[in-house]
């Protein structure tokens, strides 16, 4: 997260990682008053088990593009709502991003979804983690189904 402030909405996301039983890590650096701390665990990353990362920012948001340019790792954005523009703003920092790296990027305050895509990566090569996806698309299909008007 490039705040603390982010917290509440990236709750979200921590609450579908552990209802996968995906094991994760909660961070804080900023892309601009940290960016040789964030370079060096971002670098890192790959080698302490990381499949992919999910960079929550607001504003400016450069949070997602900088982990972007310091890995090939998939790198998640959620841009958070923000008062000036209402997220607008941090949404289009990370989906402008140059040819090259890319940011995977969610809806505004999108952290569950960031959290199922990082799940639907795993999945590719985790076939218990892809049976767990099954079983929850599948619930939801029958929730819908379920619905009576």
């Amino acid at each position: 997260m490039g705040s603390v402030s982010d917290l509440e909405v990236m709750k979200g996301s921590f609450e579908v990682l552990d209802s996968f039983g995906v094991e994760y890590d909660k961070r804080v650096f900023s892309a601009h008053r940290t960016p040789a701390a964030l370079e060096s665990w971002v670098k890192g990353a790959r080698d302490n088990g990381f499949a992919a990362i999910i960079a929550a920012a607001g504003g400016a948001a450069h949070l997602a593009g900088v982990v972007a340019a310091y890995t090939t790792l998939p790198v998640i954005g959620v841009p958070i709502m923000s008062k000036a523009l209402r997220g607008l703003d941090s949404l289009l920092a990370m989906v402008q991003m140059p040819s090259g790296i890319p940011v995977a990027t969610v809806a505004i305050d999108g952290a569950k979804n960031a959290a199922l895509l990082a799940i639907e990566i795993m999945a590719v090569t985790d076939p218990d983690l892809k049976l767990k996806l099954d079983d929850f698309r599948k619930a939801q299909a029958d929730k819908v189904l379920a619905t009576t008007i």
